[in-house]
Protein backbone atom coordinates (compact mmCIF):
# COMPACT_ATOMS: atom_id res chain seq x y z
CA UNK A 1 0.00 0.00 0.00
CA UNK A 2 1.44 3.35 -1.03
CA UNK A 3 0.24 5.16 2.07
CA UNK A 4 1.93 2.89 4.58
CA UNK A 5 4.80 4.42 6.54
CA UNK A 6 7.82 2.21 5.85
CA UNK A 7 7.50 2.51 2.10
CA UNK A 8 9.38 5.50 0.85
CA UNK A 9 8.60 5.82 -2.79
CA UNK A 10 9.07 9.56 -2.63
CA UNK A 11 11.58 11.71 -4.41
CA UNK A 12 13.42 12.26 -1.16
CA UNK A 13 13.98 10.61 2.15
CA UNK A 14 10.82 11.95 3.73
CA UNK A 15 12.69 13.82 6.41
CA UNK A 16 14.83 10.90 7.55
CA UNK A 17 17.95 12.22 9.28
CA UNK A 18 21.24 12.36 7.50
CA UNK A 19 20.08 11.65 3.94
CA UNK A 20 18.40 14.85 2.74
CA UNK A 21 20.26 17.92 1.47
CA UNK A 22 20.82 20.64 4.06
CA UNK A 23 18.30 23.48 4.14
CA UNK A 24 20.35 26.68 4.30
CA UNK A 25 18.92 30.04 5.32
CA UNK A 26 19.27 31.35 1.76
CA UNK A 27 17.36 28.40 0.31
CA UNK A 28 14.69 28.79 2.99
CA UNK A 29 14.33 32.45 1.96
CA UNK A 30 14.06 31.44 -1.69
CA UNK A 31 11.27 29.01 -0.79
CA UNK A 32 9.45 31.80 1.06
CA UNK A 33 9.74 34.28 -1.83
CA UNK A 34 8.78 31.72 -4.47
CA UNK A 35 5.78 30.62 -2.41
CA UNK A 36 4.66 34.21 -1.98
CA UNK A 37 4.92 34.92 -5.70
CA UNK A 38 2.98 31.79 -6.61
CA UNK A 39 0.15 32.32 -4.13
CA UNK A 40 -0.14 36.01 -5.08
CA UNK A 41 -1.61 34.93 -8.42
CA UNK A 42 -4.66 33.60 -6.58
CA UNK A 43 -5.26 36.85 -4.69
CA UNK A 44 -4.65 39.57 -7.28
CA UNK A 45 -8.33 39.56 -8.20
CA UNK A 46 -9.66 40.42 -4.74
CA UNK A 47 -9.39 44.24 -5.02
CA UNK A 48 -10.13 44.15 -8.77
CA UNK A 49 -13.39 42.22 -8.94
CA UNK A 50 -15.52 45.23 -9.82
CA UNK A 51 -13.39 46.50 -12.72
CA UNK A 52 -12.76 43.00 -14.08
CA UNK A 53 -16.50 42.31 -14.11
CA UNK A 54 -17.35 45.68 -15.67
CA UNK A 55 -14.68 45.32 -18.36
CA UNK A 56 -15.99 41.92 -19.46
CA UNK A 57 -19.71 42.58 -18.94
CA UNK A 58 -20.18 40.31 -15.92
CA UNK A 59 -22.88 40.91 -13.29
CA UNK A 60 -21.68 42.37 -9.99
CA UNK A 61 -23.75 39.72 -8.15
CA UNK A 62 -21.59 36.93 -9.56
CA UNK A 63 -18.19 38.60 -9.23
CA UNK A 64 -17.41 36.11 -6.48
CA UNK A 65 -17.28 33.43 -9.19
CA UNK A 66 -13.96 34.88 -10.40
CA UNK A 67 -12.44 33.90 -7.07
CA UNK A 68 -14.48 30.71 -6.74
CA UNK A 69 -13.34 29.16 -10.05
CA UNK A 70 -9.75 29.98 -9.12
CA UNK A 71 -10.20 28.05 -5.88
CA UNK A 72 -11.85 25.14 -7.71
CA UNK A 73 -8.83 24.97 -10.02
CA UNK A 74 -6.60 25.20 -6.98
CA UNK A 75 -8.41 22.29 -5.38
CA UNK A 76 -7.96 20.12 -8.48
CA UNK A 77 -4.28 21.03 -8.58
CA UNK A 78 -3.90 19.96 -4.97
CA UNK A 79 -5.27 16.51 -5.77
CA UNK A 80 -3.59 15.97 -9.14
CA UNK A 81 -0.30 17.90 -8.93
CA UNK A 82 0.93 18.32 -5.35
CA UNK A 83 1.09 14.54 -4.58
CA UNK A 84 3.64 14.16 -7.40
CA UNK A 85 6.21 15.52 -4.96
CA UNK A 86 6.16 12.11 -3.25
CA UNK A 87 6.91 10.38 -6.56
CA UNK A 88 9.23 12.54 -8.70
CA UNK A 89 11.96 15.14 -8.27
CA UNK A 90 10.37 18.13 -6.55
CA UNK A 91 12.80 20.53 -8.19
CA UNK A 92 11.65 19.57 -11.69
CA UNK A 93 8.04 19.59 -10.54
CA UNK A 94 8.03 23.16 -9.22
CA UNK A 95 10.00 24.48 -12.19
CA UNK A 96 7.58 22.85 -14.65
CA UNK A 97 4.55 24.21 -12.80
CA UNK A 98 6.07 27.69 -12.76
CA UNK A 99 6.61 27.67 -16.53
CA UNK A 100 3.03 26.57 -17.18
CA UNK A 101 1.81 29.26 -14.77
CA UNK A 102 3.36 31.85 -17.07
CA UNK A 103 1.09 30.67 -19.90
CA UNK A 104 -1.99 30.77 -17.67
CA UNK A 105 -1.18 34.30 -16.48
CA UNK A 106 -0.79 35.51 -20.06
CA UNK A 107 -4.14 33.95 -20.91
CA UNK A 108 -5.80 35.81 -18.03
CA UNK A 109 -4.20 39.06 -19.13
CA UNK A 110 -5.55 38.72 -22.68
CA UNK A 111 -9.04 37.45 -21.78
CA UNK A 112 -11.68 38.88 -24.09
CA UNK A 113 -14.84 37.48 -22.46
CA UNK A 114 -16.15 36.40 -19.10
CA UNK A 115 -15.96 32.75 -20.13
CA UNK A 116 -12.33 33.02 -21.20
CA UNK A 117 -11.46 34.83 -17.97
CA UNK A 118 -13.09 32.17 -15.79
CA UNK A 119 -11.38 29.34 -17.68
CA UNK A 120 -8.00 31.08 -17.49
CA UNK A 121 -8.41 31.82 -13.79
CA UNK A 122 -9.25 28.15 -13.16
CA UNK A 123 -6.09 27.09 -15.03
CA UNK A 124 -4.03 29.63 -13.09
CA UNK A 125 -5.42 28.33 -9.81
CA UNK A 126 -4.65 24.76 -10.89
CA UNK A 127 -0.98 25.65 -11.36
CA UNK A 128 -0.71 28.01 -8.38
CA UNK A 129 -0.51 24.95 -6.12
CA UNK A 130 3.23 25.23 -6.70
CA UNK A 131 3.15 27.27 -3.50
CA UNK A 132 2.13 24.14 -1.56
CA UNK A 133 4.75 22.08 -3.36
CA UNK A 134 7.29 24.57 -2.00
CA UNK A 135 6.01 24.05 1.56
CA UNK A 136 6.27 20.25 1.28
CA UNK A 137 9.68 20.56 -0.41
CA UNK A 138 11.05 22.75 2.39
CA UNK A 139 9.55 20.49 5.07
CA UNK A 140 11.22 17.44 3.51
CA UNK A 141 14.62 19.13 3.73
CA UNK A 142 14.22 20.22 7.37
CA UNK A 143 15.23 18.10 10.39
CA UNK A 144 12.18 16.99 12.45
CA UNK A 145 12.96 19.29 15.39
CA UNK A 146 12.94 22.36 13.10
CA UNK A 147 10.16 21.37 10.72
CA UNK A 148 7.50 23.55 12.34
CA UNK A 149 9.84 26.56 12.26
CA UNK A 150 10.68 26.00 8.58
CA UNK A 151 7.01 25.67 7.68
CA UNK A 152 6.38 28.89 9.60
CA UNK A 153 9.06 30.80 7.69
CA UNK A 154 7.83 29.63 4.29
CA UNK A 155 4.23 30.36 5.28
CA UNK A 156 5.30 33.88 6.31
CA UNK A 157 6.38 34.35 2.70
CA UNK A 158 2.97 33.14 1.60
CA UNK A 159 1.24 35.62 3.93
CA UNK A 160 3.33 38.51 2.64
CA UNK A 161 2.66 37.37 -0.93
CA UNK A 162 -1.07 37.50 -0.31
CA UNK A 163 -0.87 40.95 1.27
CA UNK A 164 1.46 42.41 -1.34
CA UNK A 165 -0.71 40.90 -4.07
CA UNK A 166 -3.58 43.16 -3.08
CA UNK A 167 -1.35 46.21 -2.84
CA UNK A 168 0.41 45.57 -6.16
CA UNK A 169 -2.85 44.70 -7.90
CA UNK A 170 -4.56 47.88 -6.78
CA UNK A 171 -1.63 50.11 -7.74
CA UNK A 172 -1.03 48.54 -11.17
CA UNK A 173 -4.74 48.55 -11.94
CA UNK A 174 -4.95 52.29 -11.31
CA UNK A 175 -1.81 52.92 -13.39
CA UNK A 176 -2.27 50.54 -16.32
CA UNK A 177 -5.48 48.54 -15.92
CA UNK A 178 -6.20 45.18 -14.36
CA UNK A 179 -4.65 43.19 -17.24
CA UNK A 180 -1.22 44.65 -16.47
CA UNK A 181 -1.34 42.93 -13.07
CA UNK A 182 -1.31 39.44 -14.58
CA UNK A 183 1.12 40.22 -17.38
CA UNK A 184 3.58 41.69 -14.87
CA UNK A 185 3.23 38.57 -12.74
CA UNK A 186 4.01 36.44 -15.79
CA UNK A 187 7.31 38.28 -16.25
CA UNK A 188 8.19 37.95 -12.56
CA UNK A 189 7.39 34.23 -12.66
CA UNK A 190 9.78 33.70 -15.57
CA UNK A 191 12.58 35.32 -13.55
CA UNK A 192 11.76 33.25 -10.46
CA UNK A 193 11.74 30.04 -12.50
CA UNK A 194 15.32 30.67 -13.60
CA UNK A 195 16.39 31.17 -9.96
CA UNK A 196 14.61 28.01 -8.84
CA UNK A 197 16.34 25.92 -11.47
CA UNK A 198 19.75 27.29 -10.56
CA UNK A 199 19.52 27.41 -6.76
CA UNK A 200 17.20 24.72 -5.42
CA UNK A 201 19.00 21.63 -4.10
CA UNK A 202 18.87 18.41 -6.10
CA UNK A 203 17.35 15.51 -4.19
CA UNK A 204 18.37 11.92 -4.72
CA UNK A 205 15.65 9.94 -6.48
CA UNK A 206 14.91 6.37 -5.48
CA UNK A 207 13.20 4.14 -7.99
CA UNK A 208 9.45 4.72 -7.46
CA UNK A 209 7.59 1.82 -5.89
CA UNK A 210 4.20 3.08 -6.97
CA UNK A 211 2.46 4.48 -10.01
CA UNK A 212 0.77 7.85 -10.30
CA UNK A 213 -2.67 6.24 -10.02
CA UNK A 214 -1.64 4.38 -6.85
CA UNK A 215 -0.30 7.64 -5.45
CA UNK A 216 -3.62 9.43 -6.01
CA UNK A 217 -5.62 6.51 -4.60
CA UNK A 218 -3.44 6.56 -1.49
CA UNK A 219 -4.81 10.02 -0.67
CA UNK A 220 -8.07 8.47 0.46
CA UNK A 221 -6.19 6.00 2.63
CA UNK A 222 -4.39 8.83 4.41
CA UNK A 223 -7.69 10.56 5.19
CA UNK A 224 -9.05 7.35 6.71
CA UNK A 225 -5.89 6.47 8.63
CA UNK A 226 -4.90 9.82 10.14
CA UNK A 227 -7.38 11.49 12.54
CA UNK A 228 -5.16 14.59 12.91
CA UNK A 229 -5.45 15.13 9.15
CA UNK A 230 -9.25 14.97 9.26
CA UNK A 231 -9.57 17.23 12.30
CA UNK A 232 -7.08 19.84 11.16
CA UNK A 233 -8.45 19.72 7.62
CA UNK A 234 -11.95 20.62 8.80
CA UNK A 235 -10.53 23.43 10.93
CA UNK A 236 -8.67 24.73 7.86
CA UNK A 237 -11.84 24.61 5.78
CA UNK A 238 -13.76 26.63 8.36
CA UNK A 239 -11.12 29.30 9.04
CA UNK A 240 -10.39 29.96 5.37
CA UNK A 241 -14.11 30.17 4.56
CA UNK A 242 -14.40 32.63 7.43
CA UNK A 243 -11.61 34.92 6.21
CA UNK A 244 -12.69 34.71 2.56
CA UNK A 245 -16.16 35.83 3.62
CA UNK A 246 -14.43 39.00 4.85
CA UNK A 247 -12.00 39.58 1.99
CA UNK A 248 -14.06 38.83 -1.12
CA UNK A 249 -16.75 41.53 -0.76
CA UNK A 250 -14.46 44.03 1.02
CA UNK A 251 -13.81 46.06 -2.13
CA UNK A 252 -17.54 46.79 -2.48
CA UNK A 253 -18.11 48.87 0.70
CA UNK A 254 -14.62 50.41 0.55
CA UNK A 255 -15.01 51.64 -3.03
CA UNK A 256 -18.53 52.99 -2.40
CA UNK A 257 -19.55 56.15 -0.49
CA UNK A 258 -18.75 57.32 2.13
CA UNK A 259 -15.23 55.87 1.76
CA UNK A 260 -14.88 55.86 -2.06
CA UNK A 261 -11.36 54.44 -1.95
CA UNK A 262 -9.38 53.92 -5.14
CA UNK A 263 -8.14 50.45 -6.04
CA UNK A 264 -4.66 51.49 -4.93
CA UNK A 265 -6.02 52.47 -1.51
CA UNK A 266 -8.03 49.26 -1.21
CA UNK A 267 -4.89 47.30 -2.02
CA UNK A 268 -2.85 49.21 0.56
CA UNK A 269 -5.52 48.49 3.12
CA UNK A 270 -4.63 44.81 2.86
CA UNK A 271 -1.28 45.53 4.52
CA UNK A 272 -3.20 45.83 7.78
CA UNK A 273 -2.99 42.05 7.88
CA UNK A 274 0.82 42.00 7.99
CA UNK A 275 0.55 40.71 11.55
CA UNK A 276 -0.42 37.42 9.94
CA UNK A 277 3.20 36.94 8.91
CA UNK A 278 4.26 37.29 12.55
CA UNK A 279 1.60 34.80 13.57
CA UNK A 280 2.87 32.33 10.99
CA UNK A 281 6.54 32.57 11.91
CA UNK A 282 5.98 32.27 15.67
CA UNK A 283 3.34 29.53 15.50
CA UNK A 284 5.82 27.13 13.93
CA UNK A 285 8.15 27.54 16.92
CA UNK A 286 5.25 27.04 19.35
CA UNK A 287 4.30 23.79 17.61
CA UNK A 288 7.88 22.51 17.86
CA UNK A 289 7.69 23.20 21.61
CA UNK A 290 4.45 21.23 22.01
CA UNK A 291 2.03 24.16 22.35
CA UNK A 292 -0.06 23.47 19.23
CA UNK A 293 -3.39 22.97 21.00
CA UNK A 294 -3.08 26.08 23.16
CA UNK A 295 -2.01 28.10 20.13
CA UNK A 296 -5.07 26.89 18.23
CA UNK A 297 -7.53 27.78 21.00
CA UNK A 298 -6.05 31.25 21.51
CA UNK A 299 -5.90 32.02 17.77
CA UNK A 300 -9.47 30.84 17.10
CA UNK A 301 -10.71 33.03 19.96
CA UNK A 302 -8.96 36.02 18.36
CA UNK A 303 -10.66 35.27 15.05
CA UNK A 304 -14.07 35.28 16.73
CA UNK A 305 -13.44 38.52 18.63
CA UNK A 306 -12.11 40.17 15.45
CA UNK A 307 -15.61 40.33 13.97
CA UNK A 308 -16.67 42.88 16.60
CA UNK A 309 -14.44 45.72 15.27
CA UNK A 310 -14.94 44.50 11.68
CA UNK A 311 -18.69 45.02 12.10
CA UNK A 312 -18.00 48.65 13.06
CA UNK A 313 -16.65 49.50 9.59
CA UNK A 314 -19.51 51.97 8.86
CA UNK A 315 -18.28 54.07 11.80
CA UNK A 316 -14.57 54.14 10.97
CA UNK A 317 -11.94 52.44 8.82
CA UNK A 318 -9.79 52.14 11.95
CA UNK A 319 -12.14 49.52 13.37
CA UNK A 320 -11.78 47.45 10.21
CA UNK A 321 -7.98 47.75 10.30
CA UNK A 322 -7.89 46.52 13.90
CA UNK A 323 -10.21 43.63 13.16
CA UNK A 324 -8.22 42.61 10.10
CA UNK A 325 -5.00 42.51 12.13
CA UNK A 326 -6.63 40.18 14.66
CA UNK A 327 -8.25 37.85 12.17
CA UNK A 328 -5.15 37.53 9.95
CA UNK A 329 -2.92 36.83 12.95
CA UNK A 330 -5.32 34.16 14.19
CA UNK A 331 -5.73 32.61 10.73
CA UNK A 332 -2.03 32.18 10.04
CA UNK A 333 -1.25 30.94 13.54
CA UNK A 334 -3.85 28.19 13.17
CA UNK A 335 -2.78 27.41 9.60
CA UNK A 336 0.88 26.86 10.52
CA UNK A 337 -0.10 24.93 13.65
CA UNK A 338 -2.26 22.66 11.50
CA UNK A 339 0.57 21.93 9.08
CA UNK A 340 3.20 21.47 11.77
CA UNK A 341 1.05 18.87 13.54
CA UNK A 342 0.06 17.03 10.36
CA UNK A 343 3.62 16.70 9.04
CA UNK A 344 4.67 14.81 12.18
CA UNK A 345 2.54 11.74 11.59
CA UNK A 346 3.72 10.64 8.13
CA UNK A 347 7.01 12.29 7.13
CA UNK A 348 7.35 10.06 4.04
CA UNK A 349 4.05 11.41 2.66
CA UNK A 350 4.50 15.16 3.12
CA UNK A 351 3.39 16.13 -0.39
CA UNK A 352 0.23 14.03 -0.12
CA UNK A 353 -0.52 15.33 3.38
CA UNK A 354 -0.12 18.87 2.04
CA UNK A 355 -2.43 18.09 -0.88
CA UNK A 356 -5.22 16.69 1.29
CA UNK A 357 -4.96 19.42 3.89
CA UNK A 358 -5.05 22.16 1.29
CA UNK A 359 -8.05 20.60 -0.44
CA UNK A 360 -9.95 21.41 2.75
CA UNK A 361 -8.52 24.95 2.57
CA UNK A 362 -9.57 25.34 -1.06
CA UNK A 363 -13.09 24.09 -0.37
CA UNK A 364 -13.43 26.62 2.42
CA UNK A 365 -12.13 29.47 0.29
CA UNK A 366 -14.43 28.55 -2.60
CA UNK A 367 -17.42 28.35 -0.28
CA UNK A 368 -16.66 31.68 1.35
CA UNK A 369 -16.02 33.55 -1.90
CA UNK A 370 -19.05 32.16 -3.73
CA UNK A 371 -21.48 33.07 -0.94
CA UNK A 372 -20.06 36.28 0.49
CA UNK A 373 -20.94 38.62 -2.38
CA UNK A 374 -24.48 37.24 -2.44
CA UNK A 375 -24.78 37.78 1.32
CA UNK A 376 -23.52 41.34 0.89
CA UNK A 377 -26.00 41.99 -1.96
CA UNK A 378 -28.96 40.86 0.17
CA UNK A 379 -27.96 41.75 3.74
CA UNK A 380 -25.16 44.30 3.45
CA UNK A 381 -22.08 44.48 5.65
CA UNK A 382 -24.00 43.49 8.77
CA UNK A 383 -25.05 40.25 7.10
CA UNK A 384 -21.46 39.48 6.12
CA UNK A 385 -20.29 40.05 9.70
CA UNK A 386 -23.03 37.86 11.19
CA UNK A 387 -22.15 34.99 8.87
CA UNK A 388 -18.42 35.43 9.57
CA UNK A 389 -18.85 35.56 13.34
CA UNK A 390 -21.13 32.53 13.28
CA UNK A 391 -18.54 30.55 11.33
CA UNK A 392 -15.78 31.61 13.76
CA UNK A 393 -17.88 30.42 16.68
CA UNK A 394 -18.57 27.10 14.96
CA UNK A 395 -14.84 26.59 14.38
CA UNK A 396 -13.99 27.24 18.02
CA UNK A 397 -16.64 24.75 19.16
CA UNK A 398 -15.40 22.11 16.70
CA UNK A 399 -11.82 22.47 17.96
CA UNK A 400 -12.92 22.19 21.60
CA UNK A 401 -14.97 19.06 20.91
CA UNK A 402 -12.24 17.31 18.90
CA UNK A 403 -9.07 18.43 20.71
CA UNK A 404 -8.85 15.25 22.77
CA UNK A 405 -8.95 13.13 19.58
CA UNK A 406 -5.62 14.47 18.27
CA UNK A 407 -2.87 11.82 18.50
CA UNK A 408 -0.12 12.54 21.04
CA UNK A 409 2.54 12.18 18.33
CA UNK A 410 1.12 15.21 16.53
CA UNK A 411 1.03 17.46 19.60
CA UNK A 412 4.13 16.78 21.67
CA UNK A 413 7.36 18.77 21.58
CA UNK A 414 10.18 17.73 19.25
CA UNK A 415 13.85 17.71 20.19
CA UNK A 416 17.14 17.76 18.31
CA UNK A 417 18.14 14.54 19.99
Amino acid sequence: MVAQSGENESADTGGQPGTAPALSRSVMLLFAIASGLAVANVYYAHPLLDIMADDLGMSRAITGMIVAVTQVGYGLGLILLVPLGDLIDRRRLVVGQSLLSVLALVSVGFSSSGGMLLASMAAMGFLAVATQAFVAYAASLAPPFERGQVVGVVTSGIVLGILLARTIAGTLADLAGWRAVYLTSAIATVAMTVLLWKLLPVQRINKPRSTYSQLIISLFGLVVQEPVLRIRGVIAMLIFADVTILLTPLVLPLSAPPFTLSHTEVGLFGLAGAAGALGASRAGVWVDRGHGQRTTGFALTLMLLAWIPIALLPQSLLWLIGGTILIDFGLQAVHVTNQGMIYRVRPEAQSRLTAIYMVFYSLGSALGSSTSTMVYAHAGWSGVCLVGAGLSGLTLVFWAVTSHMTPTAAAHATHSS
